[in-house]
């Protein structure tokens, strides 16, 4: 349901929520507003175009997205791969690549698959948010510390020369960048401003010392950008060729993945925080549609921001219209203020920036995580950790879910137990038939669990422990709730095995699911009709009869 819809039905639009949201909705626009252009600079973008995202996204995600307390726009997560993106096919092939990602995820959405990236799991989305937030702590050395240009490919050959510059760093622009870091920490603790955020006080400050002392040497918005465009951007819609697709459709499936992971975890934060209950497959077509259109207003990718809308709601924000009030406040600001961020110091930025690589990696969480946790989701998590740092993001996220998957079946696969039953577990059963014993030279056994790939070891190392052959072998399929095409090979296989070995084999209980799939492999065809019981005890009646 449209966020919007969904508040004007719960009376969130009411007269009586204007005030608080429009609070919050400033509180979260100022907020925004240096986030925004420390986000577009450390992606290879225009500082004016993280602005542009913010209102574009924070617009249309506000209006038609599934969570009515969602702030969407430009987002630490996503500056490693916007970055590299930019780097390799410039901001037109970032804005291109940005427009296919909105169409992937409007498609996610409208298939109803927004509930499947909640399966990815915790160790996989800790272990690469903390690479991110490593990879955007070291980048952002350069600006914090005033040192010359690095290159390099790698991670690790970008931090060995950052390394080898530091000696050289810029005093003026250093401490400047620590007051700011200070400033972004402790703002909010300093009598008077308690209600300022932090990275607001940071960057007043700074640029306020730029103005009056304008120190030599400290790189400034408009030293290395030359301002920002006072005015809306215009409609433009980028040069988009076949090739380009062709070139951009990996980098389009990051953005796109990436910004479902972040924008539904932060609805779930959203959800937590204030007790709302999101629609996942709808917040996806709303991502996809802001992320379509921002690419058309100068913007790039956007997703769900996770401080911002807890600001929002800590703020008092109740509905959308805070998220609308946001997105107006920076077009004011964009506006009347443009001028002004000719003086902000790159330092102050990067101290920004600083704070959110932090609370990005979460360090006790993660530490808790590796003390705390089964060896097998640590060793995920250190993996993912490890490529997203040192690989690349796509490849980690990509092993990490696969270590994970084959760590979910292989524990899957031993708990599927496959025995032979005796006849003290069978003894009530046979009971309802008068007796109290198995029929000779029959036996009895029980699989437990789903009759998958990974189980079929268990299931053919059960069988061929029995030392001699009997004349019939009852398989109870009572407790499995389904079977794949793996698991119906392997039971054709060993039925027909055995019986060339001239076993009778009965299949007994399994549910309608299941039979269904016997039925259209030819397994029940193989056993016989008359060979399919819904109840052990009829199994074990006729068998009885027969042995007498």
């Amino acid at each position: 349901m449209l966020a919007l819809w969904e508040a004007k039905k719960a009376g969130l639009l009411r007269r009586d929520h204007w005030l608080r949201n429009c609070i919050s909705g400033v509180i979260v626009g100022v907020v925004a507003l240096p986030l925004a252009m420390a986000f577009a600079i450390a992606s290879g973008a225009q500082p004016e175009q993280g602005l542009y995202t913010a209102i574009v996204a924070g617009f249309v995600v506000s209006v038609f997205g599934g969570s009515r307390l969602q702030i969407a726009g430009p987002t630490g997560a996503f500056i490693v791969i916007l970055a590299g993106i930019t780097a390799e096919y410039g901001i037109e092939g970032l804005q291109i690549a940005t427009l296919m990602a909105g169409i992937i995820l409007m498609l996610l959405g409208m298939a109803k698959l927004g509930s499947i990236i909640k399966f990815i799991p915790d160790p996989v989305i800790v272990g690469f948010t903390a690479g991110i937030g490593v990879i955007i702590w070291v980048g952002q050395w350069k600006p914090f510390f005033g040192l010359p240009e690095v290159t390099g490919e790698h991670f690790h050959e970008k931090l060995w020369q950052t390394l080898q510059v530091l000696p050289e760093l810029h005093w003026t622009t250093t401490s400047l960048a620590v007051l700011s870091l200070v400033l972004v920490i402790y703002g909010p603790r300093i009598p008077g401003l308690s209600r300022v955020p932090g990275p607001l006080t940071a960057l007043v400050v700074a640029t306020l010392l730029q103005v009056v002392f304008a120190p030599a040497g400290v790189a400034t918005i408009g030293s290395a950008f030359g301002g920002i465009p006072q005015g809306l951007p215009g409609f433009q819609v980028p040069d988009i060729t076949w090739n380009k697709v062709v070139e951009l459709i990996g980098p389009a499936f990051t953005i796109a993945m990436l910004g479902a992971i972040e924008s539904l975890l932060s609805a779930v934060v959203a959800d937590g925080m204030a007790g709302t209950r999101h629609d996942s497959n709808q917040e996806l077509v709303g991502q996809g549609l802001a992320n379509m259109l921002t690419p058309l207003f100068g913007g790039f990718a956007a997703t769900g921001a996770i401080a911002r809308t807890a600001t929002n709601i800590r703020n008092g924000g109740t509905g959308p219209l805070s998220g609308i009030v946001h997105a107006i406040t920076l077009v004011l600001m964009l506006l009347f203020l443009a001028p002004l961020a000719t003086n902000v110091p790159l330092a102050a930025l990067a101290a920004i920036l600083f704070v959110v690589a932090w609370n990005m990696s979460e360090v006790k969480h993660f530490a808790k995580m590796v003390r705390r946790a089964p060896r097998a989701d640590v060793v995920i998590l250190l993996v993912t950790f490890g490529l997203t740092v040192f690989a690349d993001l796509v490849v980690a996220v990509n092993i990490g879910v696969i270590l994970a998957t084959l760590h979910f079946l292989r524990r899957m696969a031993t708990s599927v137990e496959v025995r032979q039953a005796t006849e003290e577990e069978l003894c009530r059963e046979i009971d309802q038939s008068g007796q109290c014993q198995l029929p000779p030279d029959v036996l009895v056994y029980n699989v437990e669990g789903p009759f998958f790939f990974g189980a079929v070891e268990n299931f053919e190392r059960a069988l061929a422990g029995t030392h001699s052959d009997p004349r019939v072998l009852i398989i109870r399929l009572r407790w499995v709730p389904f079977i794949d095409i793996t698991g119906l090979q392997t039971l054709e296989e060993v039925i027909t095995d055995l019986q060339h070995r001239g076993v009778s084999v009965v299949l007994s209980g399994a549910n309608a699911r299941v039979t269904g799939k016997l039925r259209r492999a030819g397994i029940i065809d193989l056993v016989g009709e008359d060979a399919v019981y819904d109840d052990l005890g009829q199994a074990l009646a006729v068998y009885a009869r027969e042995a007498t």
